[in-house]
């Protein structure tokens, strides 16, 4: 293949991996402005924080949204140094302009029939659609930011599991909404019950983890390969069963 070939090919890869890190964050966005929004719904993250927020004080929520993963850029930048990558930032400008604009372009009747339905469906639904568009944009590299960022410089100064750090902050912004009032209108006349508040506070829990599956779904699925080391010393049974039960490759390795 000539030289203008490979370059060719590789800015159309390029290419493919933007399109699709956008299609993510697109399918994140709508699974926020159909799903949850609607429903006052709230989940983990920098998003989950600025719902709270939304719902509270009226801020959008994609400005809320855009200015904590800046403050957490610059701060992971000073700490972690340049690593994060222009797809991550470009997968938080998008992701911003999408939380922005999405609730802008759905019929108000086509979000009040989801709307209507029961709120357990709309949080599996939401969290689903959020998953699978973040597990497709970190598929291509890239990231929506937010708190990973907290968890990776956390894990820089006390050893610890970045998931678990993650796990944690979730619940802690999920249940910090109990500290904030919360409107279910935008006039900020019509304060949601406390009891409410505790039911939506269960969904949030569950919406991180229908979320936190279905990336791990995606990206699992989305692996053409996988290898698997096992330690045994029933080595020949072990790799009879591989090859002739399962008809996969497989290397035996003595240490």
């Amino acid at each position: 293949m000539s030289e203008s070939g490979i370059l060719k090919k590789s800015y159309l890869t390029v290419a493919k991996e933007y399109l699709l890190i956008t299609v993510g964050v697109t399918l994140y966005a709508l699974g926020w402005a159909l799903f949850l929004t609607p429903n006052h719904m709230i989940g983990g993250g920098v998003t989950g924080f600025a719902s709270i927020i939304d719902y509270a004080f009226g801020i959008d929520i994609a400005i809320t949204y855009f200015v904590l993963n800046i403050i957490l850029l610059i701060v992971g930048t000073k700490v972690l140094g340049t690593g994060f990558g222009f797809k991550t930032i470009y997968a938080i400008f998008m992701t911003s302009f999408m939380l922005a604009v999405t609730k802008e372009f759905i019929p108000a009747d086509f979000v009040t029939e989801f709307s209507q339905d029961s709120k357990i469906v709309c949080t599996v639904l939401g969290g689903i659609m959020a998953g699978v568009g973040i597990g497709l944009s970190m598929s291509q590299g890239g990231s929506t930011g937010g708190t990973d960022i907290i968890a990776l410089v956390w894990c820089k100064f006390k050893p610890a599991s970045p998931g678990r750090v993650i796990l944690i902050i979730d619940l802690i912004i999920i249940t910090s909404s109990l500290l904030f009032p919360s409107y279910a209108d935008e006039a900020a006349t019509q304060l949601i019950p406390f009891n409410e508040k505790i039911a939506i506070v269960v969904y949030g829990l569950m919406q991180v983890t229908v979320c936190g599956y279905a990336i791990d779904l995606y990206i699992s699925g989305s692996k053409q390969s996988v290898q698997v080391f096992i330690f045994t010393k029933k080595v020949e049974e072990m790799a009879d069963a591989i090859a002739f039960d399962m008809k996969r490759g497989v290397t035996m390795i003595p240490a």
